[in-house]
């Protein structure tokens, strides 16, 4: 898939947990992990747009398109 999502290397960065994040933003750990994992087939603005608020970051930071060979 050209999308990669790092949301774990953000979670990483900022020192928090998946349960803590999931909890902040409002959502099921289990639909984070989805997230994480790159299993979701879409991402509402309003959960990216939590997610960059909890983590401080941009969405470029979470989000990467990497061109298929």
């Amino acid at each position: 898939m050209p999308i990669i999502v790092n949301l774990d290397v953000m979670l990483a960065k900022r020192k928090m947990s998946s349960g803590e994040l999931a909890e902040k933003i409002g959502i099921t750990q289990a639909n984070l992990s989805i997230l994480k994992t790159g299993k979701a087939r879409a991402v509402r603005f309003s959960t990216l747009e939590a997610i960059c608020r909890e983590l401080d970051c941009q969405p470029a930071d979470i989000l990467e398109y990497v061109k298929e060979v």
